[in-house]
């Protein structure tokens, strides 16, 4: 047949989703998996963002939308950013895509040139560095260590900066290590990329997870530079809507509403609508919020003492809802681990090394209690 593009044969497939199939295909053969492999919250949504889908659906907002989103989504998020962050931003500075991935990617490719360089704390989520290689640029990580609590140090992102980069990625709370920045490390950075006309991208989607520590918004220290990555599918259990949405200046919002009108034009209508309401309704919200959060940390905490009781060293996340634990003692190659958990303890979950984190996998705690104490009993079953 006629010859692939170069640059999608180079592009390596999401180990997440990949993990997450094969965990997915043993369970569809009858075997009883626990898949700690997604980032994908397991309540239902909340009842009053349901009923607004079904409203929305009632009143015939069915057709296609404008591809930057609808007007009231638009300034349900600007306000929210106000009333939760103290930025302002008008609806114009506002872009609604399919999902925070396309939020990220749209930012990558407006800003972008062959040759420039991104810079990305690792352990990083698997899709930075390939939308990073969609665009012709190159990834700069910067390693953060499991003793540190995968906190990278301002004076190792100062170092990395050279002439050619143009963008240094903020992802805290962090998939997948679950890390949150402390203030004065994120001021810190923001300062140093402000000072050389650096692009922040701040991936904030896990904001509302923070169990110890606190969320800081890295736009507060340099609006003009900054895209908040953001959306609906992490606090509000809405992943399969597909409603995310960025915040930045004028131009570049614009330059991303360009991109997406001739990609994808304007994500689902239904679901815009109820995520507005999940935004505006904040009572209502705020209470699933609090409920999913107390048993997100429940879960964590009794993860976390788990696999260190067994000599898994696995540091406790600050927010999100991954762990990253050390399973050489199952074997010293990542992958070869995360293949044995599977196949030999129907455990599933996903090697470190797309993250660049040799010797560890990221577990997800969205799951039940019991599967996590059932999935503790394997793990230990297989080292024993």
């Amino acid at each position: 047949m006629p010859q692939l593009s170069e640059t999608i044969k180079a592009l390596k497939a999401s180990s997440t989703v990949a993990f997450d199939g094969k965990a997915k295909a043993l369970a569809r053969t009858g075997v009883d998996v626990v898949a700690m492999t997604a980032g994908e919250p397991d309540f239902q949504p909340p009842e009053h963002v349901l009923e607004a889908a079904h409203e929305a659906i009632r009143k015939g907002m069915t057709k296609y939308t404008p591809s930057e989103g609808m007007p009231f989504l638009r300034e349900a998020v600007a306000a929210k950013f106000q009333r939760e962050n103290n930025l302002s931003y008008s609806p114009e500075q506002i872009s609604v895509s399919n999902g925070g991935k396309q939020v990220l990617y749209n930012g990558f490719m407006s800003v972008l040139n062959p040759g420039d360089e991104v810079i990305v704390p690792a352990p990083y989520w698997v899709s930075y560095p390939a939308q990073v290689q969609l665009a012709g640029a190159i990834t700069v990580p910067v390693i953060a260590q499991p003793e540190e609590g995968f906190i990278p140090s301002l004076e190792a992102i100062k170092e990395a900066i050279s002439p050619k980069t143009k963008v240094i990625v903020l992802n805290s709370p962090s998939n997948p290590t679950g890390a949150v920045y402390p203030k004065e490390l994120v001021k810190g950075i923001v300062e140093l990329a402000a000072e050389r006309d650096i692009w922040i991208f701040t991936d904030d989607l896990y904001e509302h997870l923070v169990y110890d520590g606190e969320f800081t918004a890295a736009a507060q220290f340099a609006q003009d530079k900054t895209l908040i990555i953001h959306g609906a599918s992490k606090a509000y259990a809405l992943t399969g809507w597909r409603i995310g949405y960025g915040a930045g200046p004028t131009e570049l919002i614009k330059a991303m509403n360009r991109l997406q009108g001739q990609v994808t034009s304007g994500a689902n209508a239904v679901a815009q609508y109820a995520t507005a309401v999940a935004l505006n309704e904040t009572k209502k919200t705020h209470a699933f919020v609090e409920m999913t959060k107390k048993a997100y940390r429940e879960r964590r905490d009794v993860l976390v003492e788990g696999l260190n009781k067994m000599g898994l060293k696995t540091p406790k996340p600050q927010g999100a809802f991954y762990v990253m634990t050390d399973v050489r003692a199952i074997d010293e190659d990542e992958m070869a681990a995360a293949t044995k958990m599977l196949e030999l303890a129907h455990v599933g979950v996903v090697p470190g090394t797309d993250f660049l984190a040799k010797g560890q996998v990221r577990m997800s705690y969205a799951t039940s209690l019991e599967n996590i104490y059932k999935a503790l009993e394997r793990i230990k079953t297989l080292l024993d």
